[in-house]
């Protein structure tokens, strides 16, 4: 049993990025997808596809290295926001990421998003993770 997914869903990025491999399997939730797409849309992966197998799915990620250095893309995944120790943030102050360079993750009412469009919208939430 996991207690944190989200951390989970991380750590396995993580390792699958520093090991030099192409694609990383994970298992799925609504939540994770989201991430999955603003990681796409922000450029940290190569691509996605989603299967359902029937009970709870598996997220692959293709993920992206820079060509001439064969680095990975993502430098640093950081978890913010803990089981025991919630980091919520206001509209006013939501957090930036390597002076605007990085992607803070937000959960919000109005569902998952990066920091600068819960600004835009003026929501504030619960800050999952830090991507740069």
């Amino acid at each position: 049993m996991l207690t944190d997914p989200i951390s989970d869903y991380l750590t396995r990025l993580r390792n699958a990025s520093r090991a030099g491999h192409r694609v990383v399997n994970i298992p799925a939730s609504n939540l994770k997808k989201e991430m999955t797409k603003i990681l796409f849309d922000q450029g940290y992966i190569l691509s996605y596809k989603f299967e359902d197998d029937g009970v709870q799915g598996n997220i692959k990620i293709a993920l992206k290295y820079d060509k001439a250095t064969k680095e990975p893309v993502i430098k640093k995944l950081q978890r913010i926001s803990k089981p025991g120790l919630r980091k919520y943030s206001g509209s006013d102050d939501l957090p930036r990421v390597l002076n605007g360079l990085g992607v803070a993750i937000v959960s919000t009412s109005h569902g998952v998003m990066t920091s600068k469009q819960a600004k835009q919208e003026n929501v504030g939430g619960e800050v999952l993770c830090y991507v740069y």
